[in-house]
């Protein structure tokens, strides 16, 4: 079980942001800036690349558009890590979402 999946269930605790059926989103406790909130599937798929399921993939971009838009954010970065040379950490899907200052450019 990951990380996420304890979050989810509650067993460890988190400041969480949004939820629904499908996803909730919390913010980093390592944040790289002003606003990092991470956005998973409540569903354990580990990476984008062993995703299947369109309707979540696309389900977890509008929410991260709601979440940036009730954290006053007029622009952002959305951010979805595939595999450790990427710098997935944890092998389960998730999409950050960054703002609250002027994000450089290209990144990494």
């Amino acid at each position: 079980m990951t990380i996420f999946e304890k979050i989810c269930a509650r067993e460890i605790p988190a400041d969480i942001v949004f939820e629904d059926d499908v996803c909730f989103a919390f913010r980093d406790i390592d944040a790289k800036a002003p606003v990092h909130i991470l956005v998973v599937p409540r569903r354990a798929i580990p990476r984008v690349a062993e995703a299947d399921d369109a309707g979540i993939l696309g389900h977890l971009l509008l929410a991260a558009a709601r979440i940036a838009k009730a954290e006053g954010l007029t622009g952002y970065r959305l951010v979805i890590n595939n595999g450790p040379d990427a710098g997935e950490t944890v092998p389960h899907l998730h999409i950050h979402l960054l703002g609250g200052r002027q994000l450089g450019w290209p990144p990494g």
